[in-house]
């Protein structure tokens, strides 16, 4: 259902949607005019594809009605059938988002952008998803513009400067992934022959947010169904002349979270323990 949101955006950058399952052809129908999936979904109800890509589920044993499912993930596959990334996890209760991939392949931009202004850097943030469901992994996104003449120092630069840290609040509700850096670049420092890693101009920096499942969200909820994630950036800018002090921005996201989708196919078109 969330791919078929961002089926479109795919779209546009000349990559056709489809999905791929094991279950049957009656119960993908089913869905898909339940659901208004338009994208093609395709059946592979003894699995060959499923275990021709290496991905079948392995968490499941035989004899389980859902032995022959896929780990839940996506592929890119170019028009040469080569696979140029792919996006899976190893507990079919989480997945990637369509919008986390938009982002990471593609720069996407996020939903409900929040800006905030200093003497030193502009910082945009925002999320890869306005709305997701338990389980999903988003993205994060902090876009950061140094002013003119400014730059700010790399995670790992051996001085007495201080780099930039981005910290996402611990909670029983989501599990914030390891932030994602860019490459920076050495600028040497005349004054006291020091060479450090800094970052000029723009730079996105990418972090992902797996949300809890049902039971432990439902507790951090707001009236209404929204969860609100909150972090926090700190920098020290610089430029030519001098060194300003450290200065730490509050950030905060808010998602809609929306229930699972537990309707099963018809009785006589489900799956049935072996």
């Amino acid at each position: 259902m969330e791919l078929q949101t961002q089926a479109d955006s795919f779209g546009k950058k000349g990559l056709a949607v489809a999905s791929l399952s094991y279950d049957s052809a009656a119960i993908l129908k089913d869905f898909a005019g339940r659901k208004n999936i338009a994208y093609p979904m395709l059946s592979d109800p003894e699995s060959k594809v499923i275990k021709a890509f290496g991905i079948l589920n392995t968490n499941m044993e035989p004899g389980n009605m859902a032995y022959g499912v896929p780990f839940p993930g996506m592929f890119i596959i170019d028009g040469h059938g080569l696979v140029k990334a792919k996006y899976f996890e190893d507990d079919h209760r989480e997945r990637f988002t369509a919008a986390d991939v938009l982002t990471r392949e593609f720069g996407a931009d996020g939903a409900a952008k929040t800006t905030v202004e200093t003497p030193q850097v502009k910082l945009t943030y925002s999320a890869g998803d306005a709305s997701v469901m338990p389980g999903a992994r988003t993205s994060l996104i902090l876009d950061l513009e140094m002013k003119k003449g400014m730059h700010v120092y790399a995670p790992g630069i051996q001085s007495e400067y201080i780099a930039i840290d981005w910290t996402v609040a611990h909670s029983t509700g989501w599990l914030a992934q390891p932030a994602t850096y860019p490459p920076s670049r050495n600028l040497h420092l005349k004054a006291i022959h020091e060479t450090v890693p800094v970052y000029e101009g723009h730079i996105r920096l990418l972090r992902d947010l797996t949300m809890a499942q049902q039971a432990a969200l439902t507790p951090l909820l707001a009236p209404g169904g929204a969860l609100t994630v909150e972090g926090a950036f700190r920098y020290q800018a610089c430029d030519a002349r001098e060194c300003y002090p450290p200065k730490t921005i509050p950030l905060k996201w808010s998602f809609q979270i929306d229930p699972l989708d537990r309707q099963r196919a018809p009785a006589v078109l489900q799956h049935k323990d072996q």
